[in-house]
């Protein structure tokens, strides 16, 4: 791409970044100063100053932070939790417990220590020395964090094997739990009737009491740091690997991401940020009831989130504050407009007509609307591509090889064999998919596996890959057994893989999928992305040059799309986003699932060239290829498999004049015929 293209295609996305952080800086300006705004008395939203109307907003923000945590579980990482507000209790009751006048046990030499730190106070009741808890709210915020985290690690670990409905039902069911453990914990928790005389949060000496403004800067800076946070861990190594896993759980793991590891964090990150909201809101309402955290509440926040654009941070922040606007203070003002209506009418019916108390069912009609005409949310995590322009979509394409092929660098072939599989056997139920099937590959050659549909070839990638796992044999991988390995592990060995069926992320970009095939090649964790220090700015700096080295080396056919989503690309252009992510993960085997399956003649043509610069560069790879003049092209040596056997091996010209293999092409007459031949 020429310096003029990439100039002209920076101008507008640098002028669209100075205007997002105008608009971003002046909404943050108009934030803090709306206590300070006058209470006119006028409805709706030009009533803005006021205790009230300040603690709305406050509870608002709360709302925001909800679902930006469920955000991350539901929109990044694509796990349907149904009940998130078991972690909103979890952070509530956390510091409720801790401050309020419910458990106080006797007093011994055992809570000095504490009382030094100010945890604990010494109080006499009854004539007699008991403990109270004083648990400072700013200590509290990342102790809920953590003791939230924690409960989601553990609720998730046996859980999140699960997907779709099954996991749906079962977070369904701990959220229905939690309130039900509260509400019977008496002691500790007062029972149906709450704590009460929860501690306000103190700041230098000033008690926050009742009055809403601090509460209201205290959640502004909790969600300006949940927003910065969201968006380093969405545009990071961390992020990635959630989208990944939303978009294709197999495909995720077949490119490194350990799906149980991710899965855990991204429940716990979600988790912990309702930690923090819970004690945030009940340190501002200095009372909980378990009937505050009930399934109505992770219907709502799941409701905020589906409403500004699952995946969207922007969004989750505006379906909060809309459905909360909507809830505190559009409801109820249009609710007294239609009760003097119906006084001035005589229409009786409206006199009783409460909309505030029918918000469920408002909430359960929104999120209908929005599945069935704008199911991207009002701000889409995903903008719509931009559009080539003329030079790029009528751009020479290079024909042959990769375009600078010398920037994979090149591949140092071990002595002996990559690859060894011996006497492997894979049954699903009754059927024998590989019945003691062996294959030896060299380093640096390329062999091409071929037979009938049906034969059994992809099920020997997904046991090599460790999608599948066999019942008897071995796998090594230069004389290490690979045989059994997640294939998250398989990939950090060095084997990587394409799909017969094409397993790319369509709701990403190209340059996206490729960072995801570097992923087990990367090590920045949750903290390095959020902190982005040096080191990890350049690993995802190089992270980003390998990505477009790679992607550079389709030539035309990807580099002008490099920001476009894969959705929007033809079926030839993302069989070549998955190789070209494949070739991100350096691997030392590459294993090719019917690479040219779908394309033209000439696009069959460029795409056997383009493999045998791979293996001029000494990469060695495994083919699964029914186009025999490919096969006939590039490989070294062919092996034939028919249900699940070996039946022949050996050059592809020898191969071709096989009776067995002639027969399961063609049938057993043809066999016969090539014989009598």
């Amino acid at each position: 791409m020429s310096t003029t293209t990439a100039g002209a295609m920076n101008a507008p996305s640098q002028a669209s970044a100075r205007r997002k952080t105008v608009g971003l800086s002046l909404l943050f300006v108009a934030m803090l100063a709306f206590p300070l705004l006058p209470q006119t008395g006028i409805p709706f939203f030009v009533n803005l100053g006021g205790q009230a109307n300040v603690d709305v907003l406050s509870t608002t923000i709360s709302y925001a932070l909800l679902a930006m945590g469920l955000n991350i579980v539901v929109g990044f990482a694509g796990l349907l939790d149904l009940g998130y507000a078991a972690f909103f209790a979890i952070g509530a009751y956390l510091y409720g417990v801790l401050t309020a006048f419910q458990v106080m046990p006797h007093w011994s030499g055992f809570w000095e220590p504490f009382a030094y730190l100010g945890l604990v106070h010494k109080i006499s009741m009854g004539g007699a020395e008991v403990v109270h808890f004083t648990l400072s709210f700013w200590l509290a915020i990342p102790l809920s964090a953590l003791c939230a985290a924690l409960f989601g690690v553990l609720f998730g670990f046996p859980t999140l094997r699960l997907q779709g409905d099954y996991l749906a039902i079962v977070t369904l069911g701990f959220g229905e739990i939690v309130p039900i453990v509260f509400l019977n914990a008496t002691p500790i928790t007062n029972g149906a009737a709450g704590l009460n005389g929860i501690q306000a949060p103190r700041l230098f000496g000033y008690n926050f009491g009742v009055n809403s403004v601090p509460y209201y800067y205290v959640a502004i800076a909790l969600i300006v740091a949940m927003i910065f946070i969201s968006i380093r861990l969405r545009d990071s190594r961390i992020g990635r690997a959630w989208m990944a896993i939303r978009e294709d759980e197999i495909g995720a793991s077949a490119m490194g991401v350990n799906l149980v590891n991710f899965k855990l964090l991204a429940f716990a990150t979600g988790a912990a940020i309702a930690g923090v909201a819970g004690t945030f809101y009940i340190a501002k309402l200095q009372t909980a009831t378990p009937d505050m955290f009930n399934f109505n509440v992770s219907a709502m926040i799941l409701v905020m989130v589906v409403l500004g654009g699952m995946g969207s941070v922007w969004g989750a922040v505006a379906g909060a504050v809309l459905l909360s606007v909507l809830q505190f203070w559009f409801l109820q003002d249009l609710t007294s407009w239609i009760h003097t209506f119906g006084e001035m009418t005589g229409f009786t019916y409206l006199t009783k007509l409460d909309l505030v108390q029918s918000i469920d069912l408002i909430f359960g009609v929104i999120l209908v609307v929005m599945m069935l005409f704008r199911r991207e949310g009002l701000i889409p995590a995903v903008r719509r591509s931009p559009n080539l322009n003329f030079d790029a979509q009528h751009a020479v394409v290079q024909r042959g090889g990769f375009v600078g092929k010398e920037k994979l660098g090149r591949y140092t072939a071990e002595p002996g064999n990559a690859l060894e599989i011996k006497d492997v056997t894979v049954r699903f139920g009754g059927l024998v998919a590989l019945n003691k099937v062996n294959i030896t590959v060299p380093s640096g050659s390329v062999v091409a596996v071929i037979g009938p549909n049906g034969s059994g070839k992809s099920t020997l990638f997904n046991v090599i890959s460790g999608l599948v796992q066999a019942e008897s044999g071995s796998i090594k991988y230069h004389g290490a057994e690979i045989l059994g390995l997640a294939p998250h592990k398989v990939l950090e060995k060095g084997i990587a893989r394409t799909f017969q069926n094409i397993r790319v992320f369509p709701n990403l970009t190209v340059l996206e999928n490729v960072l995801i095939g570097q992923h087990a090649r990367l090590r920045t964790g949750p903290f390095g992305a959020i902190l982005r220090l040096p080191g990890t700015r350049a690993e995802e700096t190089r992270a980003v040059e390998w990505a477009k080295d790679i992607i550079s080396m389709f030539g035309n056919r990807l580099a002008p799309r490099v920001a476009q989503t894969v959705s929007g690309l033809s079926y030839a252009n993302r069989r070549r986003v998955e190789i070209a992510r494949a070739l991100a993960s350096r691997p030392k085997i590459l294993l090719l699932d019917e690479p040219t399956a779908g394309m033209n003649p000439n696009e069959t043509l460029e795409l056997a060239e383009q493999i045998r610069d791979l293996k001029s560069l000494g990469l060695t790879i495994v083919l699964i290829e029914h186009k025999l003049d490919v096969v006939t092209r590039l490989a070294d040596n062919v092996i034939v498999l028919d249900h699940g056997e070996k039946i022949a091996e050996g050059p592809a010209d020898e191969v071709r004049r096989n009776e067995e293999v002639l027969r399961a092409y063609l049938g057993r007459a043809a066999g016969e015929a090539a014989h009598a031949a």
